[in-house]
Order: structure tokens, then C-alpha cells, then sequence
């Protein structure tokens, strides 16, 4: 009798299947979305959707030429807007495989409160998606673009962001930093190539970052301000450096591994935060007519391109502190973590005591290689000659 229960249970277990599965077929991959704000002052949310490829092998239709089509809808709130994009789909919206989502910096600037409220309540939503600023434009415009690499082309923008030389910031990233004292977020910024003329095969172009405050953006930094904040952040994984000589001619350096060290001092009535910048890398360019095998022009070209580096990030510095009014450092944090003491007397006056603190800057490059960079061409058509 027993045997016969456990064969029947056994039968219960292997009929029942998957009662709540949702077949693959019946799914709309949601690859990216993009946020604008309509006339009207409501938000219009955009979807790109994948074309999934034929079961016969090779594309369905024109798929080959579209990988994904565009739908839109407009609301008030995301419920609304979530049942609109709904109905213009046959399949259910799925959107763990969203890799990006675009806010257009018009909406940013009205605020994404209400905007990213949508993305924090339902599970489906993976807070794992990158997020960007949409500089001067729509997001649904960068939705649109098709890039010639990628058979998707937002995968295309999320493997440059994760290159190491852009911001890349996810929701989770945004959402901690805001909870955070001391510190406010920060988000990569993005842009259509002036260049590209091929409707057909068209890139994008990062376009620094942009700055935020009480969810609302205050201004954009650009690509030189946005890799003194990787820098001075410790985001930093490679960059560029470029330098005037005294004598004639630029230096080029690739930077390839840095390091950061905020000091702070602080005393009644006096806040200062000393950065200490590290950096390694190898000559990229010499347009001089300086041969680096000689130490002394060695040492000229590493003092020049050191000032060079202080300068960029001091002009960063400069605009978040002066113009914007907003640490998007975290100088706040360093404080708190040296003198927590001193901080829970500042932390409700940071906002007024930050544009005044003392910030100095060091910066210390090593110079690992040059290549074949020892002097310009022009510089060796004339030893040439001789």
C-alpha cells in the first residue's frame, strides 16, 4: 500500500509540470529604455525591444537590416505608463535583460525623483542596469541609432561604459550614493557623433557626466573634468594626459594604473583635504624636439606632464566646488571616516561648508616606457641630414 502512495505521488509530481511558466516565445526582450519629458510635462517612456531571429536559422523578415523596433507610451506615473507600453505588445515585456536606461537631460534637469521610483518597487527591474545622462538631446533618439558593430546596438554602450575610461554607473550605484552622507551621485553623460553621416552606421560619443543634486541635474562636467573625477574617486583604470612643453612641441601620456589618498586636516573652523594622485604609464607622443633618453628632458617632460594632471583635476574641482555648490567627490565621507566627531558637527552645514574648504592637490607620475617615441620625426630628419 505504501509502495502504490509513493507511485502515485511520484505521478502527481511528474504531470503537474510547470503550472506558472511563461513560454520563451511569449516574452518581448527589452534591451534598453529611454526617459524623456513630453510637452505636456509628463514622462514618455521608450522601449527598445529585440527582433528574436527565426527558428529556421539566419533573421526573421527584415531582421537582418532591424534588430529591434521602438514603442512608446506617455504617463503621469509608471503604472500607467507600464499598462500603455503593454498594450503595444503582443508578448509580455520582459526586461531583466536591460542593459541601459537613457534620461534626456531636459528631464534631468526637472528632476528623476518620480523617474527612478518607477525602476526601485518590482523585482523585474534590475538595478544592475546602467543609467545615463542623454546630453542635449532625447533619449529616444540614442534608442533609434544603429550601431555597426553590435547586432544591438545598446550592448554597444554598455560594453564602453564598462571599458574602464567612461563613468559607468547602475541604479544600485546611484541609489547607494544618494543614501550616503557627504557625498552626491554623479552619472555618465552621453551624445549622438556629430561625425557619423551614415543613418545606417551611426556611433555615439561619451560626453562626460553629469551632476547631480537632490535628484535633480545641476550641470554636465566635461571629458577632461569627468577623468579627474575617476581620478580622484579611484574609478581611474586608464587615461589620457596631455602636456605643452616650455620649449616647443606636446607630450602624450597613457595612463594605465593610479592610485588616490585623500588627506584631511581640520581644526574649529578650518576644513582642508589634500589629494594625492599616483600614476604609471608609458609616453604615447612627442611632438618635441626633446630626446627622452636624456634624463634631464625626461625629468622636464614628467614635471610638465605632472602639471598638466594637476591642473585638470583642479579645474574639476574648481567646477564642483564653485560653480555647482556639490561634492561629488565625497570629501563629506573622508571626513567622517577621520573625524566622525567633527563631522556630526558639519554634516547638516556641508552643503554651505563644502565651496569653502581648503582642497589642495599632488601629483606624482612614473613614466614605465616610450616606445619608439625617443624624439619627433622632425628631430630625427634632421640628424639625418647632417
Amino acid at each position: 500500500m505504501r509502495t502504490f502512495k509513493c507511485m502515485i505521488l511520484l505521478m502527481l509530481v511528474i504531470l503537474c509540470g510547470c503550472w506558472d511558466r511563461t513560454e520563451i516565445n511569449d516574452l518581448a526582450f527589452v534591451t534598453a529604455t529611454a526617459m524623456d519629458l513630453s510637452d505636456d510635462g509628463n514622462i514618455l517612456c521608450s522601449l527598445q525591444v529585440a527582433i528574436p531571429s527565426s527558428t529556421e536559422g539566419g533573421n526573421r523578415g527584415g531582421a537582418k537590416d532591424n534588430q529591434f523596433f521602438i514603442i512608446s507610451a506617455e504617463g503621469k506615473d509608471g503604472n500607467e505608463i507600464h499598462r500603455k507600453l503593454q498594450k503595444k505588445s503582443s508578448r509580455i515585456l520582459f526586461f531583466s535583460h536591460r542593459s541601459v536606461i537613457f534620461i534626456s537631460e531636459h528631464l534631468a534637469r526637472h528632476g528623476i525623483d518620480d523617474v527612478l521610483d518607477i525602476f526601485t518597487h518590482d523585482p523585474k527591474y534590475r538595478l544592475k542596469t546602467y543609467i545615463m545622462i542623454v546630453k542635449g538631446g532625447d533619449g529616444r533618439d540614442i534608442l533609434k541609432m544603429k550601431y555597426p558593430f553590435k547586432q544591438v546596438s545598446i550592448e554597444a554602450v554598455k560594453e564602453m561604459e564598462i571599458s574602464g575610461q567612461d563613468l559607468a554607473v547602475t541604479l544600485r550605484d546611484f541609489y547607494i550614493t544618494y543614501a550616503s552622507e557627504g557625498v552626491h551621485p554623479v552619472i555618465g553623460a552621453i551624445e549622438p557623433d556629430s561625425y557619423s553621416k551614415d543613418s545606417d552606421k551611426e556611433i555615439y560619443n561619451f560626453a562626460g557626466a553629469g551632476v547631480f543634486k537632490d535628484f535633480k541635474l545641476l550641470g554636465l562636467l566635461n571629458e577632461k573634468e569627468t577623468l579627474g573625477l575617476l581620478w580622484v574617486t579611484n574609478q581611474l583604470k586608464t587615461g589620457r594626459i596631455t602636456a605643452k612643453l616650455p620649449h616647443g612641441g606636446e607630450v602624450g601620456m597613457v595612463l594605465n594604473h593610479t592610485d588616490r589618498k585623500i588627506i584631511t586636516k581640520n581644526s574649529n573652523d578650518f576644513v582642508h583635504f589634500t589629494i594625492q594622485l599616483e600614476g604609471q604609464g608609458s609616453l604615447a607622443e612627442n611632438t618635441s624636439s626633446l630626446d627622452i633618453n636624456e634624463p634631464e628632458n625626461l625629468n622636464v617632460i614628467k614635471s610638465a606632464l605632472e602639471g598638466a594632471a594637476k591642473k585638470q583635476v583642479q579645474d574639476f574641482l574648481i567646477k564642483i566646488q564653485k560653480k555647482y555648490q556639490v561634492d561629488s567627490v565625497g570629501f563629506g565621507q573622508e571626513l567622517y571616516k577621520n573625524n566622525p566627531e567633527k563631522w556630526a558637527v558639519l554634516k547638516n552645514q556641508w552643503d554651505s561648508r563644502f565651496p569653502e574648504a581648503d582642497i589642495s592637490v599632488e601629483v606624482n607620475l612614473t613614466i614605465k616606457g616610450a616606445g619608439m617615441i625617443h624624439s619627433s620625426f622632425d628631430m630625427q630628419n634632421k640628424e639625418m641630414r647632417k
